[in-house]
């Protein structure tokens, strides 16, 4: 089978005037990427300060188990109906429309699949409404670990507060529309700009009706988000010339095109929510607590993931799918391979970090009021497991794209289900035989090893279908970014054992003192850390940290 790019276009390009429009290309895309990590940056900090209210406010248990289990029908719903096909389908499939000649047809198209998508949703919806006490009762199994009464306690909230948060995957299904719609056009910061409102919202309901209605004013909060995530992508969207239209033509070619391509994508994220319920049964069978323990330690792992892998994979996207388009083979791997050595450089001393640090960033961020040292101890042991992943698991984000970008949504789905069914294995496998105290370990780190499996057979099967990936810069960046991160973990040590004799224990310590010492610990970890990393890769004169200056200083000088 010849692969879909081994086409070019003829033209004559020279090495010079190839590099600099490639440097263009690339620092679009670096700044493009630095605006989306920006934003989500802040999005996660408001996203920990929110967990944060959350665990002084309503505490570590039956409430916060159930608010967490509560998400695990609407998102299947968004993902099944609406989230494969925006991640997989929409951008590729645009990015054939977008000459001025054929602006009536895309707009056809985008209202075509807004109709659509959101029919289903709320269809399904309110279906799930009479559903849900069933679903739940699958999500919080009874258990010998759980006191009967208690078991009911917690179904009876997970069920109410689902049939309430079933109204956000509806307005998150639009937001994602709007923002695949904005970023073929390279338009980026409205659905930034969304991310920000979204946690924002939910953190200013909490802090005025958490004391009086508890885990509720979070799920106010989440709605009122959602809407609002969606309303500033609007005026944007008028700005580029859509218009809401009444249409739902499932016989246009890019519709069943985009609909064809969507439908390995909703049986990837069948398997991939079978996984999730898989890992909350599981997590909700152990007792009060395990459930949150998971959830808390794998929104600091996925906060390195958010903030830098997806503002790459936003980035890049748009781009490796015009190249496709034009059958344009060298510019799609050169994308591609930048994005996937901007992953590494960041995300290896990420997870490092993390490893090193976890205690006293469980402790800063969660630490306080109902939140207690215990508690800091049970959600630092999923982290350490989860940090092992982190790298890979920003990867299976970028590669999947690549193939998207090509329009083969089947070979990535097929892959990403053979590593969650080796995921869920590994879960029932390590359930059994780890320690009591470690079984939330054994979870993550089962969806970690499933995350590498599946990035190395992917990387497999692309080169394969395409060609050579650039893969001696792939791994020299590799090589120079773990040998930088191993001296950084050394570092880290070091200073560790130096902290201990100059800092108090936190163990000894309560209120005010113990968080102070747990931010000075973290904080001067982090500084250390930083420090090391980058002048290691200063010295190893890696492309990818010169790439970083370039941009930075264009910022500053405001050179565009």
């Amino acid at each position: 089978m010849v692969p879909a790019l081994s086409r070019q276009r003829r033209t004559i390009v020279t090495p010079k005037n190839f590099a600099e429009d490639s440097m263009t290309t690339s620092q679009k895309m670096f700044r493009a990427a630095g605006i989306i990590m920006a934003a989500n940056l802040l999005s996660r900090v408001l996203g920990l300060f929110r967990d944060s209210i959350m665990s002084g406010v309503v505490g570590f248990g039956l409430e916060t188990d159930a608010y967490n289990t509560a998400f695990t029908l609407p998102d299947f719903l968004f993902w099944i109906l609406a989230g494969g096909m925006i991640s997989a389908a929409l951008i590729p499939v645009l990015s054939d429309y977008m000459d001025d000649s054929q602006r009536e047809e895309r707009w056809r198209i985008v209202n075509s699949v807004i109709n659509i998508a959101v029919g289903a949703l709320i269809v399904v919806s309110v279906a799930a409404v009479f559903l849900t006490p069933y679903f739940i009762k699958l999500m919080v199994p009874f258990s010998g670990n759980v006191p009967y009464d208690y078991l009911l306690a917690k179904r009876d909230l997970a069920t109410n507060l689902t049939r309430l948060l079933l109204i956000q995957p509806i307005f998150m299904a639009l937001s994602g529309i709007a923002m695949g719609v904005l970023n073929t056009k390279k338009i980026f910061w409205p659905s930034a700009l969304g991310s920000l409102l979204y946690n924002a919202f939910i953190i200013v309901v909490a802090a005025v009706l958490a004391p009086k209605i508890g885990v509720w004013a979070f799920v106010f909060g989440v709605i009122l988000g959602a809407i609002a995530n969606f309303a500033v992508q609007v005026p944007h969207l008028r700005k580029v010339g859509f218009r809401y239209k009444l249409i739902a033509d499932w016989r246009h070619p890019a519709v069943r095109r985009i609909g064809i391509m969507s439908l390995p994508i909703l049986l990837l994220q069948v398997l991939n929510q079978f996984m999730v319920f898989t890992y909350t049964n599981m997590a909700n069978a152990l007792g009060d607590g395990p459930a949150t323990a998971i959830h808390l330690s794998h929104r600091i792992h996925f906060m390195v993931v958010g903030v830098f892998a997806v503002a790459f994979v936003i980035a890049s996207f748009p781009t490796m799918a015009e190249h496709a388009a034009h059958r344009e083979k060298t510019k799609f791997i050169e994308t591609f391979s930048q994005a996937v050595r901007m992953v590494i450089f960041i995300s290896i001393p990420a997870s490092a970090g993390i490893i090193m640090l976890r205690i006293p960033l469980v402790s800063t961020l969660y630490e306080h009021g109902a939140f207690n040292a215990a508690a800091t101890e049970a959600v630092a042991i999923p982290l350490f497991f989860f940090a092992i992943g982190i790298t890979f698991q920003g990867l299976i984000m970028i590669v999947p794209r690549a193939f998207y970008a090509l329009k083969d949504s089947w070979r990535p789905v097929l892959i990403g289900a053979f590593a969650m069914i080796v995921s869920v294995g590994l879960m029932l496998l390590f359930n059994r035989t780890f320690p009591e105290d470690y079984k939330t370990g054994g979870l993550a780190l089962a969806m970690s090893l499933g995350a590498i499996l599946q990035t190395v057979v992917l990387f497999a099967i692309l080169r394969r279908k395409i060609g050579p990936l650039d893969g001696r810069n792939i791994l020299n960046s590799t090589v120079k970014t773990t040998l930088a991160s191993v001296v950084m973990v050394v570092g880290l040590f070091l200073w560790g054992c130096l902290t201990k004799l100059v800092l108090p224990s936190t163990g000894e310590l309560t209120g005010v003192m113990k968080k102070l010492v747990s931010v000075t610990d973290l904080l001067s970890g982090v500084c250390v850390g930083f420090l090391i990393f980058i002048l290691i890769a200063k010295a190893f004169r890696m492309e990818e940290f010169h790439l970083i200056m370039d941009v930075v200083r264009r910022r500053k000088t405001g050179d565009n």
